[in-house]
């Protein structure tokens, strides 16, 4: 690494401080659209749990979901994902 790339990491890892501290505002932000679980749930016909049992996890998670206490993450949003854009596909693979 030469000195231009080393002053160029030492000021992005300045510029993070500051941030986080509040002293300096982000140049970009990333923002995801909340999943509507229950209406994916409810477009393949299946109960709580049904559908906590097909994608594994349990009825509790599945509740706090969609009551929006919490948010799914990782893998699961992916699949929710699936479920939202092709249902038919997404309970064939999971039935």
């Amino acid at each position: 690494m030469d000195n231009n790339d080393f002053n160029d990491l030492l000021d992005s890892i300045k510029q993070a401080g500051n941030i986080k501290k509040g002293h300096l505002k982000p140049e970009r932000t990333f923002h995801f659209n909340p999943i509507d679980i229950k209406k994916i749930r409810e477009k393949l016909q299946k109960s709580q749990p049904e559908f906590a049992f097909m994608i594994g996890i349990s009825v509790a998670t599945l509740r706090n979901w969609e009551q929006g206490r919490r948010n799914p993450e990782g893998p699961a949003r992916a699949l929710l994902q699936i479920a939202a854009s092709n249902p038919e596909v997404f309970e064939k693979a999971l039935a």
